[in-house]
């Protein structure tokens, strides 16, 4: 059922004409379309800089790690130079090598996008920006998507506006901006774009957008596929929705068992469903054989259930109530049938923000449904959901990664800070460095930089940290005596203060 037939109904009960609605005809004026362009636009860009500015103040305190900022900061330099996205860091640590191509790690070629942004700025700050931009993007598509949605009931921009600041301050977002950089900073945006094209008949404009998202990481066919799924409820769609999900699992096989092999990766390194079985032909098999695994595993541990739960809650659970929920089924049945990986189903994490875009779109289209099998005053429901979603976004702020943003602790430069930028100033430019996962960061644009971690490398510069637990190493104990290692192979101390410590061979 769209919003139209939706208004329909309530019209239908109040007695009302079925067409005609003074909400959606107000967009038509020039001056209604300006207002609500430079709102949106002011929207954004807040949330731009918001994004940009927490992920720049992480990075110059030294919160911001190797992985996975340098890994992508060294992947995005070499395509500026016109050179495959090689990460020394995540192919020595990894044991791939040092010349390993991040493209077989995931397939995100879309990374290549950004190279330009480095004859700019060569630096990982460059990603942080681009990813706030990025994420920010979407803001305009999810105002589009709602106010289109809600004008066939109420005046749209009272619900629009609340919907897309609850979006631009919901914890999946925040989460994502949080933890670095990740390719996921493109996955908001062209789900965004594909939902609200299609929402407003631009089938054409949609498909292409989510054949984009192909480029973005291999699983997203996976969400391609749901996006197919959706379709198959539309008499009129059906056939698109049919070529859609057999094109995004192929994509996805593709992807997975073709190219990123063919870039120096393996096929099943990323394998998380030991559980049901050691491939996918047998991990099929043993689900459509015993559903009751697979039940069971969506529960095991029980922080899928509350991930699941959180991933809802900022829309009130309404996306439940709408087909477009079915988008979502794909990915997250890949995250919570996983048996290893728990980073994919712990909130902490960037994985919610590949689908948020369609939680909100589902759950407007959810509160629409819901209010119109109410007798009365469905406009004002809808209304009062929408500011209910942003009261929920504010509410949850100071339970992620962004309440650090009302703590003092967040911003202060500290003793640990200052020695860090000491010790980082220690190592001189083009150097070969094993560097501890907070300083990394700080010497990937002028050093070639490898992750300080437990297997001797032989670099002639370490610059190590002992001051705190750094990944990945399970504890300061063992950091120290990895430090004390180095001393007993040769290495001198050239620079040591508040538990950093660099090393030469020199």
């Amino acid at each position: 059922m769209t919003a139209r037939a939706v208004a329909r109904r309530w019209r239908a009960r109040r007695g009302d004409p079925v067409e005609g609605n003074g909400a959606a005809g107000d967009l038509s004026t020039g001056s209604a379309r300006r207002r609500d362009f430079a709102c949106v636009c002011a929207l954004t860009v807040a949330a731009a800089a918001l994004y940009a500015f927490y992920s720049c103040v992480r990075l110059a305190r030294f919160r911001a790690g190797a992985y996975d900022l340098v890994i992508f900061d060294q992947a995005i330099r070499s395509y500026a130079r016109l050179q495959p996205p090689v990460s020394m860091l995540k192919g020595v640590h990894n044991g791939f090598g040092p010349g390993f191509c991040v493209l077989g790690d995931h397939w995100s070629p879309a990374l290549a996008l950004l190279a330009p942004l480095y004859r700019i700025h060569d630096g990982p700050a460059t990603l942080l920006v681009a990813q706030a931009v990025l994420l920010a993007l979407s803001i305009p598509f999810v105002w589009a998507y709602a106010f289109r949605a809600a004008s066939a009931v109420t005046d749209g921009r009272r619900v629009a506006y609340p919907v897309a600041a609850a979006y631009a301050l919901s914890w999946p977002i925040t989460e994502a901006v949080a933890f670095d950089f990740h390719e996921v900073a493109f996955a908001p945006l062209l789900t965004a774009a594909m939902l609200e094209r299609h929402q407003a008949g631009r089938r054409r404009a949609a498909v292409l957008a989510g054949l984009a998202l192909l480029l973005v990481k291999e699983d997203m066919g996976l969400l391609l596929a749901g996006f197919g799924l959706f379709l198959l409820t539309r008499r009129r769609d059906r056939i698109a929705g049919a070529l859609l999900v057999a094109g995004g699992v192929a994509a996805t096989l593709v992807a997975t068992a073709v190219l990123v092999p063919w870039f120096g990766g393996r096929a099943g390194y990323y394998w998380a469903y030991w559980t049901l079985g050691p491939d996918l032909p047998r991990a099929v098999a043993h689900a459509v054989t015993h559903p009751g695994d697979v039940a069971a595993l969506l529960a095991d541990p029980p922080l899928k259930l509350r991930t699941l739960v959180l991933t809802l809650a900022p829309v009130l659970f309404t996306a439940v109530l709408s087909p477009l929920s079915l988008i979502l089924l794909p990915p997250l049945l890949e995250r919570m049938l996983a048996s290893t990986y728990p980073n994919w189903w712990t909130p902490r994490y960037h994985y919610t923000a590949f689908v948020v875009a369609v939680v909100f779109a589902a759950g407007v289209d959810g509160a629409l449904r819901a209010a119109a099998r109410l007798p009365r005053r469905p406009a004002t429901l809808v209304r009062a959901w929408a500011l209910l979603t942003l009261a929920v976004a504010f509410a949850l702020v100071p339970f992620f990664s962004f309440g650090a943003l009302f703590t003092p602790g967040f911003h202060a430069e500290t003793a640990r800070t200052r020695a860090a930028v000491r010790a980082v100033a220690a190592v001189p430019d083009g150097a070969l460095v094993e560097a501890s996962d907070s300083l990394a960061p700080a010497l990937s644009p002028r050093t070639r930089t490898l992750l300080w971690d437990r297997t001797p490398r032989g670099a002639p510069w370490v610059a190590a940290d002992v001051g705190a637990r750094a990944f990945p190493f399970d504890s300061v104990g063992a950091q120290v005596a990895r430090v004390e290692a180095l001393r007993a192979r040769g290495y001198r101390v050239v620079f040591q203060e508040a538990g950093y410590v660099v090393l030469t061979l020199r």
